[in-house]
């Protein structure tokens, strides 16, 4: 799965500002990502705001980015939630033609087990026809994936290849990267310490930065993956205050703010997210303009 090494990025889903999908923002979003130099997409994740999408909109996102990436670059489609039966179903009734793999984040809202976790993947494993990211963020859905129960997934299943850690916990993300099976991708899902784990051996990051200025973080995760301590360390720290900026206010506003400053989108979210203050903007702003300078 060395496709899968390096940048992806979380993509937006740009609205009009009465709400509505704008396709034509969202066109432009992937050609921007693709030109800056990302290795892969990912679609309908947290950062598409999916979870107030209908339908209809997810599969019109879908079949947007599809188009206009038009077969360059690998795309990862999330495809998770909190009832086992209506992912399975989900996945057995997805036309998955276009897409290379899946993303699946772990139950939420009901707090599993670490055995029901694991039962959960195997279901989604078995109904899968394509290969799975399993994606971990405690504060979103409220319970860890042990380490131990990582491992016992890549063990167990060729097809669960990778797992989107985002527990913003280093010595969780060292003891997976030094105890998975040896094809199996440990991911960042937290640009704030994407370099790091990639210094301790993982494989690049799925980013929500990176779709904002895609060549200088694609860069700086290729330079540590190269092992170019100095060069990374450089474009790491030069872009540190913007990920604090763009989750100040929660994600996507912030991310929305950076492509209003690109020109490439409105920065209108959906309910119960609120768009950016004018305060956050206009770091963003001064911070985009610097790095343009």
């Amino acid at each position: 799965m060395k496709k899968f090494i390096g940048t992806g990025v979380a993509l937006v889903t740009p609205f009009n500002t009465d709400t509505s999908v704008d396709t034509v923002a969202l066109t432009n979003i992937v050609e921007h990502v693709i030109e800056g130099g990302i290795e892969y997409l990912v679609v309908l994740g947290t950062t598409a705001e999916n979870a107030v999408l209908t339908n209809e909109e997810k599969q019109l996102v879908i079949d947007t980015i599809v188009k206009a990436n038009n077969k360059r670059l690998p795309i990862i489609l999330g495809i998770g939630g909190n009832n086992t039966a209506a992912v399975v179903n989900e996945l057995q009734t997805t036309d998955l033609q276009d897409i290379d793999a899946v993303l699946s984040v772990s139950p939420y809202y009901n707090k599993p087990t670490q055995e029901g976790i694991y039962q959960h993947f195997k279901a989604i494993a078995e109904a899968s026809p394509k290969p799975i990211v399993v994606y971990n963020v405690p504060g979103r859905t409220a319970s860890n994936i042990l380490p131990e129960t990582i491992i016992r997934l890549a063990t167990d299943f060729e097809n669960i290849i990778a797992v989107k850690e985002a527990a913003g916990d280093m010595v969780q993300a060292m003891r997976l990267i030094k105890d998975v099976p040896k094809d199996f991708l440990v991911i960042s899902g937290d640009d704030m310490i994407t370099l790091p784990m990639v210094f301790a051996g993982g494989a690049g990051v799925i980013s929500v930065i990176g779709q904002g200025y895609p060549k200088e973080f694609s860069e700086m995760v290729r330079l540590g993956l190269a092992g170019n301590v100095k060069a990374a360390n450089e474009l790491h720290y030069e872009m540190m205050p913007s990920i604090d900026y763009i989750f100040e206010e929660g994600n996507p506003a912030g991310i929305k703010a950076v492509f209003e400053k690109l020109n490439l989108s409105t920065a209108t979210v959906r309910l119960p997210l609120i768009e950016a203050s004018d305060a956050l903007k206009q770091k963003l702003n001064d911070f985009t303009d610097a790095l343009n300078a």
